[in-house]
């Protein structure tokens, strides 16, 4: 792919030659605007990849880009994984415009880059706020300008006095001037939303009492998404059988419906006729299957079609794509993917209530909150433990406050559901409500998280081993373990050919001699004489002549066979074990019974003995058990604190008072809420803290704790630092604000590369890496180790564009300057551009939560990096 940081050359090359694309045809974008883009990318050098039906088999081999309108295609996910990126159609219209290739990342239709497409100048704002808004914009996609143009589609302002707006004014330009409130409350949730309330001259937020009411908003887009249970078979309007000849979304899909959705056989037909007509198939094996309808998240077919990688998705969903006749993924919506059994763990004991959503909004997290496992409770009452709310002006909200209810917006609800792990009501995330905004315009924005779905659904390290020469795989039901398979005994009537998916095992029983192969054991039961013999027939075991006989091959499955042979391997054991038995004292005492034994008589005297004094003291008072504590009330990780340095047991005693105060000393950055040192430090704790956005405090807020013997309010001992500042160059406040802004995301993508010497450790720097959401590799100088290298630029130009750069940090030890002319030639060999830096740009990067660049940072051998302090 050619380099978006190098100006166009139309004598050297065409602006797309290294660009292959695929256009994804959606109602968002249609077949007309299809073509155009296609015709604008082909005069100017791409080739595009053929069309598929249904963007369900897209190819790709050397593609580097998909252009959609959204992620809602059926490939998504697998792009996603290949770090191909997806672009909407803008990104082919500003990279002609400025004859070289845009930033893919501020032209994605990713919603959770909710700041795509935006491009931002601020008007006299304080520095300060400057630069929070702009990394905010930044890290969520958006774009920024230091000067109005055309393309400006938000100024930033605090009044319309500023020249920036006047001249957006005179010269009548599309943009919305905004408050910067705007920039701050969607920081704060984490979605955008709707700026009408920040508009200036007159913003609604200035002038309305917080006490007005705010209006409804309507969900009806969430209408086929309301509920894990189906409804009604959705009815094509107009004439049936034409509707059915358009209905195509399944077309070329073999769809498997799982016994556990329990419909009747009338609706299941129709269903299969309504699938069968959309182009597609039905199927009753899992393994032949491209999509799996089902209700529950267990199984082994569930299972296997999630190992697999097949489209596992519940009824609702089925009947959404047959309304729409337009793909949708499953993961999209919470209520489209298949419901856990019991809910989430540790919801039960949660009473909930609504209020202020209404209509589809109210009815899916009504939904929502039952499939997670909690009681939903249509009036609230003293004993509810949560309100969950769109906005903070109701009488329930009011009764919230008094009786001490835990109250929190929607997305507290959904992300623990899509997470499937309970969510700190510490976050503030949860319990933000801008004012005069109604939450209901971001009910159903969050989609399920994949990993946490094979965590804790589907583990990799369950999957059943596959036999890599059976080219005929095992049906779901025949992946027994062997314990299951030694217990299946055939009880079978009469000699019959075995089924796909019920045969049963013969069992080989272990006789009574040493040193020989155990018996097979007879069937029980005799044959029916009326019974005739099917073909092929099973062959009968017998006893007479040959112990070990063979079984028939014939119908048999991988599995059967290699449960057959554990079997027949475990026959030594099987037989030491019945030795064992027959020997003096048996297996558990053997030669030294007596002795034993009698150590047993004396154990169990002594239990009656102690039995006996219990019943003569029941009159005394039973011992007060140890008060459990209860959850903290802060997670506070503390780093750099002089008292605890060498001294592990004042430590310890430390963190016990503490913990007794609702204060849990913890080690984990990614959990913690809190973050106390006595200074700005660069330590692998802070540093990678920071980017979870705690609330930092000084070490005096543990001294002043312990002093008290109490809880005290964390907000009175804030960590200052102004000569860390100064030194470091950021301020407490602005690493905050960006580090919420990024979300942990400010490496997303991006691959670093590490020397093996690296001072302070190669597993330092990974971690610091990977917690901003980048990937750390460690560099060998290897053949092919930076091909697969994506885009992996961290640093902002003036306008807004990202240069492809490959970052590899290093010393000057002399084995790390032998990997520097090989690191430079693969990576010039990929197109892009070598940057070898010291530790010092890593640490100031994270540190700051903010991608910036200076010409010290470039390694030398004349000076090396500083590392991480101990």
């Amino acid at each position: 792919m050619a380099d978006p940081d190098q100006p166009f050359d139309a004598a050297a090359a065409p602006l797309f030659a290294q660009v292959q694309y695929y256009i994804v045809v959606s109602g968002e974008l249609g077949t007309a605007l299809a073509i155009k883009l296609a015709r604008s990318l082909e005069d100017n050098g791409a080739v595009q990849h053929a069309p598929s039906a249904n963007n369900a088999n897209i190819s790709f081999d050397g593609l580097t880009h998909i252009i959609s309108a959204t992620i809602d295609f059926e490939g998504y996910e697998k792009a996603e994984d290949l770090l191909v990126p997806v672009v909407t159609p803008s990104w082919v219209d500003a990279s002609v415009a400025k004859k070289r290739l845009a930033n893919p990342r501020s032209h994605s239709p990713d919603p959770r880059l909710y700041f795509s497409g935006l491009v931002v100048c601020t008007a006299e704002l304080p520095d300060g706020d400057k630069d929070a808004i702009v990394g905010g914009v930044l890290a969520m996609g958006g774009l920024y300008s230091s000067a109005i143009t055309k393309a400006v589609t938000h100024i930033v302002a605090l009044t319309m006095e500023p020249a920036a707006c006047q001249i957006a004014v005179a010269k009548n330009l599309s943009c919305k001037i905004v408050l910067p409130h705007w920039f701050d409350d969607c920081l704060r949730l984490g979605r955008r939303i709707d700026e009408a309330p920040y508009l200036l001259p007159n913003p609604e937020v200035m002038r309305k009492a917080l006490t007005d009411r705010i209006p409804e908003t309507a969900r009806p887009d969430l209408q086929s998404a309301i509920s894990a249970q189906p409804g009604p078979l959705p009815t094509p309007a107009g004439s049936p059988s034409q509707e059915r000849r358009r209905l195509n979304v399944f077309k070329d899909k073999t769809v498997m419906l799982s016994k556990d959705l329990e419909i009747g056989s009338h609706l299941r037909g129709t269903i299969e006729d309504l699938i069968k007509s959309a182009g597609g198939s039905i199927t009753g094996s899992v393994n032949r299957a491209d999509i799996y309808i089902c209700h529950y998240r267990e199984g082994i077919e569930y299972k296997t079609a999630s190992w697999d990688g097949k489209v596992v998705g519940n009824l609702p969903w089925l009947y959404h794509l047959i309304t729409h006749n337009a793909w949708t993924s499953p993961l999209r919506r919470l209520l489209h993917y298949p419901i856990a059994r019991g809910g989430l763990p540790g919801f039960k004991k949660f009473r909930i209530s609504l209020s202020n959503y209404n209509g589809e909004a109210r009815i899916y997290l009504e939904n929502l909150a039952k499939a997670a496992g909690c009681e939903f409770t249509k009036t609230m009452k003293q004993d509810n433990t949560h309100l969950i709310t769109a906005h903070q002006i109701s009488e329930k909200c009011d009764a919230a406050k008094e009786w001490n209810i835990n109250m929190i917006n929607h997305l507290w609800l959904e992300e623990s559901y899509a997470k499937w792990q309970i969510q700190s009501l510490t976050n503030t995330r949860y319990t933000h409500f801008p004012p005069r905004t109604n939450l209901s315009e971001v009910v159903g924005q969050t989609p399920i998280d994949r990993q946490s779905l094979e965590r804790n659904f589907f583990p990799e390290e369950t999957k059943p081993q596959e036999d890599p020469d059976n080219d005929n795989p095992p049906e779901p039901t025949e992946k027994m373990d062997l314990a299951i398979a030694k217990n299946k005994i055939s009880n079978s009537s009469a000699v019959q050919p075995p089924s796909s998916s019920n045969e049963k095992l013969p069992i080989r029983k272990p006789r009574h001699s040493e040193g020989t192969t155990p018996k097979l054991v007879k069937d029980p039961r005799r044959r029916s004489e009326g019974a005739p013999l099917r073909t092929p027939a099973t062959s009968r075991f017998k006893a007479d002549g040959k112990e070990n006989e063979t079984p028939s091959t014939t119908s048999s499955r991988g599995a059967k066979d290699r449960a057959a042979a554990k079997i027949h391997n475990l026959a030594p054991d099987i037989a030491l074990y019945e030795k064992e038995k027959k020997r003096v004292g048996g297996v558990m005492y053997g030669r030294n019974k007596g002795e034993n034994r009698e150590a047993e008589l004396v154990r169990k005297r002594s239990v009656s003995q102690e039995a006996e004094e219990d019943a003569d003291d029941e009159s005394r008072p039973a011992k007060r058990t140890k008060k459990a504590k209860g959850p903290p009330a802060m997670r506070l990780l503390v780093t750099g604190y002089a008292k605890w340095s060498n001294n592990k047991k004042k430590e310890n005693e430390d963190k016990m008072r503490l913990r007794d105060l609702g204060i849990l000393i913890t080690t984990d950055y990614l959990t913690c809420t809190h973050l106390a040192a006595p200074k700005i430090l660069r330590t692998q704790k802070f540093i990678c803290a920071i980017s979870h956005a705690p609330t930092v405090l000084s070490t005096d807020f543990l001294e002043a704790c312990l002093e008290a013997n109490k809880f005290l309010a964390p907000g009175a001992y804030p960590l200052h630092d102004p000569d860390g500042e100064a030194r470091h160059n950021l301020t407490l406040l602005a690493i905050a604000a960006r580090a919420r802004a990024n979300g942990s995301h400010l490496l997303r993508g991006q691959a670093i590369y590490c020397t093996e010497h690296i001072y302070g450790g190669f597993d330092t720097y990974k971690a610091i890496v990977e917690v901003n959401g980048g990937k750390c590799m460690l560099y060998r100088a290897r053949a092919g180790s930076i091909t697969v290298a994506r885009a992996g630029s961290v640093v902002e130009e003036e306008d807004g564009e990202e240069p492809e750069y490959i970052y590899l940090i290093s010393g000057i030890k002399s084995e790390e300057q032998r990997l520097w002319p090989k690191f430079r030639q693969m990576v010039a060999a990929v197109g892009k551009v070598p940057r070898i830096v010291r530790t010092d740009w890593m640490l100031d990067l994270a540190l700051s939560q903010q991608a910036r660049w200076d010409d010290a940072y470039e390694v030398t051998a004349e000076e090396a990096g500083d590392g991480v302090e101990a």
